[in-house]
């Protein structure tokens, strides 16, 4: 038996280091510089292991829970920047197929679909502008709908801080001292020059068209968290867990004026409302999303709430396609996200945004043993049987996973060929009976796009879908 896998972290929450010790492995001891096999870094360590000046190069029997540029997905701005361009892509490729002169085949980006039938999925995320750059555009889609409620959220920060809701433009001053002339056609921002003149600084933000109809239970807003985990981007192989939660609001949801700056209103966030004097200490204002499924079900029928269901599966899978090429698609590496989906009274479901860093801190008891095993099962299919036991053998990552890929026949890298050989197709490679509450939300290694959400019966090729994942 060879030596015990040896992990590494900078984010010392119990439901990590827990899961890295159940599984046999030993903290890594600072005193041998390389001596490590995973480390679950904060995103700052990331930047830093990334950067080429630092000339930090990982060992091909290391992993690390970020992929470098992380943040194309799930900095607010970006994220948004790369589903327009992609829609945009995919808009132009559409109109060629109209007039008989398409380029893909029927199978834009690969997904199995042809532009004219994927550009109406691509309708998963709120009318939102960059400010201060896309201030202009934002007004001139303000005065087109003056009746609307817009969200402001700085770019760089998390769990509720700093956000607002505005439906005048002279609201944003409540943001931006960078903000030169209140309102009409002369309306425009200070030049950098003249902020740094003025030593003035204007954080980015984002403004986003508010939701003002979302599905209430008990009259009280909510959203989901969905937990998903990809291990590779070409070609796309991710996983989603079956154990999100909606998140409440302590007070019942109001549009009047009068509530628009109370935030036990509007926003879900738990940082926010856990202060609010109506919190619930006992079940920390969460309900699991399997509840809520057979709550769609009972109030409206099965078929709604798999159709509900079947639209977040699109929007995830969507967003993780618009920044596939972007993405720097490294074998050492994974990411476990944390989507946050809003759901309209139409049942339609909104991507808010995707967090790199879903919080681990725990409210309650129960919300311990859900994070506990989300990151149990996380590490099952990022470091399934045999990845890095190889590594301690001197196999490396990328020899071991390309073995298992061709059905797994070798036996050198610690597990069973013929479990490979038999799961491969159904669990992109991750033995099923590793698997624990992660179902295969995509591999394109087995079907496209197209077969992975296009199949209202359920299974694809792959087994079990997101659908049946984060709705059973």
């Amino acid at each position: 038996m060879g030596e015990p896998l040896k992990y590494r972290t900078d984010f010392d929450k119990h439901v990590v280091t827990c899961n890295f010790e159940r599984r046999g492995w030993e903290r890594w001891d600072p005193r041998y510089d390389d001596d490590w096999h995973v480390f679950w870094a904060s995103v700052s360590t990331i930047k830093q292991i990334f950067a080429p000046e630092n000339g930090i190069r990982l060992g091909d029997h290391q992993i690390v829970n970020h992929f470098p540029n992380h943040y194309e997905l799930t900095r607010k701005d970006l994220m948004v920047k790369n589903i327009t361009r992609w829609r945009k892509a995919c808009e132009k490729e559409a109109a060629l197929e109209a007039n008989g002169a398409g380029q893909t085949n029927g199978n834009f980006n690969n997904t199995g679909m042809s532009a004219t039938e994927l550009l109406p999925k691509l309708d998963f995320v709120p009318a939102t502008f960059s400010l201060p750059s896309d201030y202009s555009l934002f007004v001139e889609e303000f005065r087109r709908r003056p009746d609307r409620t817009w969200i402001m959220k700085p770019v760089g920060k998390a769990q509720g801080k700093g956000i607002f809701l505005i439906n005048k433009l002279t609201q944003i001053k409540k943001w931006s001292n960078g903000y030169a002339a209140k309102d009409g056609s002369s309306a425009q921002w200070k030049s950098a020059e003249e902020r740094r003149a003025e030593n003035e600084k204007t954080e980015s933000y984002i403004v986003s068209r508010y939701v003002q109809d979302p599905l209430l239970i008990g009259g009280k807003k909510f959203d989901l968290r969905v937990y998903v985990v990809v291990t590779s981007y070409r070609p796309l192989r991710a996983f989603t867990s079956r154990l999100g939660f909606a998140r409440f609001c302590s007070v019942s949801y109001s549009e009047a004026k009068s509530e628009m700056d109370n935030p036990f209103v509007h926003l879900t966030n738990v940082a926010i409302q856990k202060r609010g004097d109506d919190y619930n200490e006992s079940h920390g204002n969460k309900w699991p999303i399997h509840l809520l499924r057979l709550y769609i079900a009972g109030t409206r029928s099965e078929s709604v709430a798999d159709e509900l269901f079947w639209g977040i599966n699109e929007a995830i899978i969507y967003s993780l396609k618009s920044v596939q090429n972007v993405i720097i698609n490294d074998r050492r590496c994974f990411e476990l996200y944390g989507y946050d989906l809003l759901i309209d009274e139409r049942l339609k479901p909104w991507l808010i945004e995707v967090n790199a860093s879903p919080s681990l801190t725990c409210t309650t008891e129960e919300d311990r043993r859900l994070k506990d095993r989300v990151i149990r099962d996380t590490l099952a299919v990022a470091v399934p049987p045999g990845k890095l036991e190889a590594a301690a053998g001197g196999v490396s990552i990328t020899t071991a996973m390309s073995r298992l890929s061709r059905g797994g026949r070798s036996n050198s890298v610690g597990v069973s060929g013929d479990v490979y050989e038999r799961d491969w197709a159904r669990t992109g490679g991750v033995p099923e009976s590793v698997l624990g509450t992660m179902d295969v939300l995509i591999d394109e290694t087995v079907v496209g796009v197209g077969d992975a959400v296009g199949r209202r019966s359920g299974t694809a090729q792959r087994g079990r879908s997101v659908t049946r994942g984060v709705s059973r």
